[in-house]
Order: structure tokens, then C-alpha cells, then sequence
């Protein structure tokens, strides 16, 4: 398949799976938190456990031919470093196999952000250098597993967030010690876990791809303010270029490794762990995409890390309209941003999350009616094919993010992406019967006819 165009669906398992307490899986830090007012617990998703083969169908009668999961790793590993979960395992060689037949390629992903409840309560998570090891663990034995038939991997989803002020909730960290030195511990491991990971799938499958993956959001200056253009510039720098950098084979940012120098942020590397990071190399750069805002030099102050720039200095984007909870649409970043990739690492790039999330409700009977997701799918696909007949970029596929309806990030089940309802609400799991949208019929034509329309 090399030379496919890759269409398909992104989820995570917390988001999808449910059976949060069966086939031998072990806690993870989501199956503690309770539900609130505007939220459901984490213990349901839409029941993919158990409804899979459904979606798969629909994601074959939609044309896709790629979907890029995650295994939970305490559902494999339920203690997160102990004995492998035979059961857990089978399930997701079931899983494979079940997507292999539809003809649809497996993408599998490793972390997504749910760490092992045992790991986070006994070490603080990516804190720790045995968490580190354990997670290598686990990637390893998952590609020795699975390696033979998942041809595409990626290690953490959004690796970069790792690098901001949500490493501590999305990295197992339990406790309040929310330090700038622990943050960049945390970047660290995670950064190491991916290069060591990537390197053994290099060395015991060749023929396997594997790229890092990041949240890009372009950040534009607010004005043209050189102050503005400035911290505009280093955000990029410390949250993007310098994992893209990593991932590329360069190592970390000098600008990065200085900082960490003039503020003497306490960050344990090992002449090891660096040696392991200047083996890497990546197949292909992957990005999450949704939005786009404005970064402003007023209320960052000389003191402030650059991995905090985007607290103290975030405007909304009055150029561009925005959804209910902030998210700008900016169909012309997303082609930005890939050109920012491709021109400076020219690997191949690979969008695999897209989407734009709605407060929607069915009647019992009629289609929902989203036009705007159609729109907001048809520009930005507009420019990434204007990304790859005008601008050279080389880019593998496109892949949307829930495109059956899931819990968002946040739990809320509420706010949808997809081109499926699935008939559930926060609190009230209903029939969670899936029934396509407006939306639905719109995409299957783009894909069966490998997004014709939209290349003029």
C-alpha cells in the first residue's frame, strides 16, 4: 500500500472501549474519576469493547482503508510493569485481524494519556525513570506481538502536550509538585520512551513505520508587535521544533538545552539516554489539528519558562470564527503547518486527527443535519490537497478524529465530532445505537472518489 492515500478514523481506548473492568484489565488513572454535572465517568465510552465489528462495518462502507487506535496498556499490562494480560492481548489480536479482513489498515498507538493507576499511585508517573522502563516494556512486547501485522505506529498521542503545563494531568502525576524541573523530567522520559521504542521497531521490524506525533496549533503573533513575533516564535520553538527536531535525528533544540542551562532547571539525562536520542529517526511527522489562536507578549514576563508563554499570553483569534469552547477555525493554518513540517524535515506528514466538535441531539428519527462539519472537513481538506499540488508537500492520508461520535477529551459526551451519532448522553447510556449523519453520506463520497471534488 504504499503508494495509498490513507482515509480513516483516530479514538483513543478510554474514549471508545468501556469494559473498563473486564478481560483482566487492570485501573487506569481515568476509571477513578467520577462523572460530573457536565460529564460522564470513563467507564462506558460507546462500548467499543464489545461493539467493534459495528464500527468496523461502518468504517468500510465509508471507504476508509486506515484507523489508528490505541491499546490500553492496562488492559495488556494491568499493573502497567507486572505479568501481561493474556486475555487483554487476544482482544486486540482479534481487533487487528477483524480490520485486516475489512481491508482497513491498522495504526496503533501506545499512550494516550491513560496511565496505569498502579504506576501513577507507586511513582508519579513519567516523573520516573521506572516508569519510563516500564512503558518501553510494554511497547516492546506490543510490538513483538503485533508487529507482523501493525504496520504503522506511533508511541504517544500529542507528545508535545508533554511539554506544556498538561504534562502532569495527561503523564500519571498524582501529586502537587507540579515544578518546572518535573515537567521537563517528564518531557524527557517520554521523549526517551518514544526514541527507544522507535529504534527497537527499527531494528526487529524494518519493514514497520513509525513517526512522532504532536497537538499543532499555529500560534500567530497578535500583532506586529516584535515582541509579539518573538514569543510567537520561541513557543514554537520549545513546544514544536524542538521534538520535530528530535524526531528527525538532530536531537533537542540548542535553544531548548541552553535554557535548560541559563535557569538551571534540575533534569536528569543520561549520556545513554542522549546516545539513544541521536540513533533516532523517524518514517513520517504526525499532527494533531483543530484550531488556531494568537499569543500576545503582554503578561509574560522576563521569568516566565516558554513552555508557559501560552498561559499568560493567549488572545482569541478575532480573525477567524471560533467554536463554543475556543477552538479557531483556520482551514489555512492547517496547510501552514504542514508546510512548516514538510519544508524544514521533508519527511512525509501525516495528519491524523481533524475535526470539529458540536453540541448536537437526535430527534428519534431524522438525520442530524450538520452542514458545519461538512464545511469544516471540505476547507481544510481543500488546503491540505492544495498543500500537495501547489506547495510539494508530501503527505499520506487524512485522518478524522471520532468520526463516531465518542466522549470528547473531557468526558463530555455532548460535544461531538463525528459523522455517526452514537445514541448515548453523559449520563444516560440509552441504546448507544449508531446512526449516521448528514455528514455521513458527504465523506463517503470524498473518500470513494479519493477526494476528486476538492483538488481544483
Amino acid at each position: 500500500m504504499e503508494n495509498t492515500f490513507f482515509w480513516g478514523n483516530s479514538v483513543s481506548s478510554m474514549q471508545t472501549e468501556g469494559a473498563w473492568n473486564e478481560g483482566g484489565k487492570g485501573p487506569s488513572v481515568y476509571d477513578i474519576r467520577p462523572a460530573t454535572e457536565n460529564t460522564s465517568n470513563w467507564k462506558d465510552g460507546i462500548d467499543a469493547y464489545h461493539r467493534y465489528p459495528e464500527d468496523f462495518d461502518i468504517m468500510k462502507d465509508l471507504g476508509m482503508n486506515m484507523y489508528r487506535f490505541q491499546v490500553s496498556w492496562s488492559r495488556v499490562c494491568p499493573t502497567g510493569d507486572g505479568e501481561f494480560n493474556e486475555e487483554g492481548i487476544a482482544f486486540y489480536d482479534q481487533f487487528i485481524d477483524e480490520l485486516i479482513a475489512r481491508g482497513i489498515e491498522p495504526m496503533l498507538c501506545l499512550y494516550h494519556f491513560d496511565m496505569p493507576l498502579v504506576l501513577a499511585e507507586t511513582y508519579d508517573g513519567f516523573v520516573s525513570k521506572k516508569v519510563m522502563d516500564a512503558f518501553v516494556r510494554y511497547g516492546k512486547e506490543m510490538i513483538d506481538r503485533f508487529g507482523d501485522k501493525v504496520k504503522y505506529w506511533v508511541t504517544f498521542n500529542e507528545q508535545n502536550l508533554y511539554s506544556t503545563p498538561m504534562a502532569f494531568e495527561i503523564g500519571g502525576v498524582l501529586s502537587e509538585d507540579k515544578s518546572i524541573d518535573r515537567l521537563y523530567q517528564i518531557q524527557h522520559h517520554v521523549m526517551i520512551s518514544h526514541a527507544r521504542i522507535a529504534n527497537y521497531l527499527h531494528q526487529t521490524k524494518p519493514d514497520d513505520q513509525i513517526g512522532g506525533m504532536i497537538a499543532y496549533s499555529e500560534m500567530y503573533p497578535e500583532k506586529g508587535d516584535p515582541r509579539d513575533v518573538f514569543v510567537a516564535r520561541k513557543w514554537d520553538e520549545f513546544i514544536n521544533f524542538n521534538l520535530l527536531d528530535a524526531f528527525s535525528g538532530r536531537g533537542y533544540s540548542k535553544e531548548v538545552l541552553k535554557y535548560i542551562e541559563i535557569a538551571e532547571i534540575d533534569v536528569t539525562m543520561t549520556p545513554e539516554e542522549l546516545n539513544d536520542l541521536l540513533q533516532l529517526h523517524s518514517d513520517f511527522l504526525s499532527f494533531s489539528y483543530y484550531c488556531s489562536g494568537m499569543i500576545s507578549h503582554e503578561g509574560i514576563t522576563e521569568d516566565t519558562p516558554p513552555n508557559y508563554y501560552l498561559s499568560k499570553g493567549e488572545k482569541s483569534n478575532y480573525n477567524i470564527p471560533e467554536t463554543k469552547w475556543g477552538f479557531g477555525y483556520d482551514a489555512l493554518g492547517f496547510r501552514n503547518i504542514m508546510n512548516k513540517m514538510y519544508q524544514r524535515y521533508r519527511l512525509p506528514i501525516f495528519p491524523v486527527e481533524n475535526g470539529i466538535g458540536r453540541n448536537e441531539s437526535w430527534n428519534g428519527k431524522d438525520p442530524i443535519k450538520d452542514e458545519y462539519r461538512i464545511q469544516y472537513h471540505e476547507h481544510h481538506l481543500r488546503e491540505l490537497f492544495h498543500a500537495i499540488e501547489i506547495d510539494g508537500v508530501e503527505i499520506m492520508g487524512y485522518l478524522g478524529w471520532g468520526l463516531i461520535d465518542i466522549p470528547s477529551s473531557q468526558g463530555d459526551v455532548e460535544k461531538r465530532y463525528g459523522v455517526v451519532y452514537v445514541n448515548r448522553s453523559n449520563h444516560d447510556l440509552k441504546d448507544m445505537r449508531r446512526i449516521p449523519k448528514l455528514s455521513y453520506q458527504w465523506l463517503k463520497n470524498v473518500i470513494q472518489t479519493n477526494g476528486e471534488e476538492l483538488r481544483g
